[in-house]
């Protein structure tokens, strides 16, 4: 990466023009040769970060800003073009967010006409999750026991050859892989648990290629592909561990003396898909789709523990467990779908979607507790699932400015899956999921600066997995775009969704309203003064009874949120000085929140832009991070972070 980097700021000085020796004097004749197109141009934005001290919830503040302080690359965007076309034509590269902030990414793409096109992405998450109110509050320590620390990082490559031929062949690989530390429970029984540190590693990867057949009125893609997957967990803790536990156990303190523990997943898939399109008449469309792929997974995990131990209520020194497991699922998905379009204002969509898989797998489990050997082997198991889809819409143009839509869907499925440990229907479950869905929606035009988009649609369901699955519900949406002047612009949205199950053993509401408008003021293209803001409103409502331990009595889980967003910005030209223009911006967010859990988040922003050249601007920037609780006081924190950097472009 360092050598990457040396390139890129070494970049601007192999831009320079080479330096000639000086020719003999001639005779002044005009060049028939136009002057030559800069072969690289882009910017470079670099500078330095650093933070007050971070007052509150240390914890807090890295699950939810995590910015770092140090020397940052804020951003890169640079193009190459090759006048002579030898390797390449142009090539763009771009990258954001580099110097240890919890977001880095970076794109580069190249092609050669007629040749190859190529596109490779990067992407680095650093995730860090250990909000104190998620602690167990019963725990000695009072730690999170479900907190993470790792880092996800995510690579795309696409090749293409002879992009705009009719025939296409193709490469493509991705990856995706996390790695880091956490903590996790290591359960015994119900007696007690106990949070241990643990290592966390995983991947993923994925080889396809296939070709692409395209054409004026058909299309097809036929694709081969693998994929390979691991999972590795490590769990140890080497020093008295009480647990969650505390009180006695048969007049004995429970504890964890010593633990080695480690899981490993492998797999492995091959996969098929085909795709076409077909257009065999100016009036109707076909589209079909289907995809086969059969995974398979191995699965080993293996425990060693020390200490004062209880399984079903009987005391041990030491166990150990060992289980091996593997599972396949063949699995097939495929679409079809058509558009008929018999009249000019008329157009009829019928889509039609499977998805079925079969999951089989066995499992042997081996218990050592003392010096007593318990071994048990479980019987095979199964998973079944089918869902279906079909779906009509009509589209009908009623004039030139109004467009009408109106539609019908029909979910229909079956899965039988391993039931619980309180069951009393025997050793599996099977459900049923029946669900019809009316649909409407209108596009109006009423005037050349307006544009209104209506959709709703409403559903009854006959048979559900889950209990917070939609049931009856409806849903409706509408947006709306009025551009004033060339320079005002509003946008509004609105989004409802409200269901119900209203079975005696549910007895499920859920309502969520979302209501957002935004403004847009850009006078002479911002060149002078610019202004964006938005306000979000957003209210959540849900009632679910459960039983609740011991005694099973019934209760509501009930949980409310009302909350408010808004965020904006604004900026205007200083007095110019040599032909520069110095430019403000102010602006910032924040979120202020009622009901179950209220919270209050500010985060105010001034950014400052002095051009110091023609191509050299210095830039600052103030930001302050403040987050309450008022249930959770322990849990807020508040910070501020100063930026300041140069930006350089060409």
């Amino acid at each position: 990466m360092r050598y990457l980097l040396a390139l890129i700021l070494a970049a601007p000085a192999f831009a320079q023009e080479p330096a000639t020796p000086p020719a003999a004097p001639a005779e002044k004749t005009e060049s028939p040769a136009p002057p030559t197109e800069q072969w690289l141009t882009g910017s470079v934005d670099f500078g330095y970060r650093w933070l007050t001290d971070i007052r509150g919830s240390l914890a807090s503040y890295r699950s939810v800003i995590n910015l770092g302080e140090g020397p940052k690359l804020f951003g890169l965007d640079f193009t190459v073009q090759d006048p002579k076309k030898r390797l390449f034509d142009r090539m763009d590269v771009r990258a954001y967010g580099w110097g240890g902030d919890p977001y880095n990414t970076a794109h580069l793409s190249a092609r050669k006409s007629g040749v190859y096109d190529l596109s490779a992405d990067y992407r680095n998450i650093a995730y860090f999750n250990a909000l104190p109110s998620f602690a167990n509050p019963f725990v000695p320590a009072g730690f999170n026991e479900r907190s993470f620390d790792i880092h996800r990082r995510m690579a795309d490559v696409d090749l293409e050859f002879f992009p705009g031929k009719h025939i296409i062949p193709y490469l493509a690989f991705s990856r995706n892989a996390g790695y880091g530390h956490g903590v996790e429970t290591w359960l015994v029984d119900a007696a007690n648990e106990y949070a241990v540190p643990t290592l966390l590693r995983d991947s993923t990867n994925n080889y396809r290629g296939g070709l692409r057949v395209e054409y004026n009125r058909f299309h097809v893609t036929l694709e081969e592909g693998g994929t390979t997957f691991k999972d590795d967990s490590q769990g140890y803790d080497s020093q008295a561990n009480k647990g969650d536990r505390t009180t006695p156990l048969n007049g004995q303190t429970l504890v964890l003396n010593k633990l080695q523990q480690s899981y490993a997943i492998r797999g492995d898939s091959i996969y098929s898909r085909g795709l076409v399109t077909a257009t065999p008449a100016s009036w109707v469309t076909f589209s079909g789709q289907l995809l086969y792929s059969q995974p398979k997974t191995d699965v080993r995990y293996s425990d060693t523990a020390a200490g004062n131990l209880a399984v079903l209520n009987v005391l041990y020194s030491g166990l150990s467990d060992v289980a091996t497991g593997t599972a396949k699922q063949p699995h097939i998905t495929g679409n079809a779908g058509a558009e008929v379009r018999p009249w000019r204002r008329i157009r009829i969509v019928e889509a039609w979607t499977t998805d079925r898989y079969h999951d089989a797998s066995v499992a042997l489990f081996s218990t050592l507790l003392g010096t007593a050997r318990q071994q048990t082997s479980s019987s095979p198991d199964l998973q079944i699932v089918n869902y279906n889809q079909e779906q009509v819409d009509v589209m009908f143009d009623a004039t030139p400015r109004i467009t009408m839509r109106g539609g019908y869907r029909h979910v229909w499925g079956d899965a039988t899956v391993r039931a619980g440990q309180l069951s009393q229907t025997g050793n599996f479950a099977a459900g049923q999921l029946r669900r019809d869905v009316g649909l409407a929606g209108a596009t109006f035009r009423p005037h050349q600066k307006l544009r209104v988009n209506l959709d709703y649609e409403g559903g009854v369901s006959d048979a559900v997995y889950f209990r917070t699955s939609l049931n009856d519900y409806h849903r409706a949406r509408a947006r709306a775009q009025y551009q004033a002047t060339a320079s005002l612009a509003f946008q509004f949205n609105f989004r409802l969704l409200n269901t119900q199950n209203p079975a005696p053993s549910v007895r499920y509401d859920f309502q969520s309203q979302d209501e957002s408008l935004s403004i847009f003021w850009t006078p002479n293209n911002g060149k002078r003064v610019s202004f964006n803001g938005e306000y979000d409103h957003w209210a959540l409502r849900s009632d679910a009874s459960y039983f609740s331990l011991p005694f099973l009595s019934p209760t509501v889980s009930a949980y409310r949120e009302n909350a408010h967003t808004a965020s904006g910005s604004a900026g205007a030209a200083l007095p110019g000085y040599h032909g520069l223009t110095p430019h403000l911006e102010a602006g910032g967010s924040l979120f202020i929140s009622s009901g179950s859990r209220p919270s209050r988040f500010y985060q105010p922003l001034v950014r400052l832009s002095l051009p110091l050249g023609k191509h050299v601007s210095w830039n600052t920037e103030w930001r302050w991070y403040g987050l309450g609780e008022r249930f959770y006081l322990y849990e807020g924190f508040r910070t501020h972070a100063f930026i300041t950097g140069l930006r350089v472009t060409r």
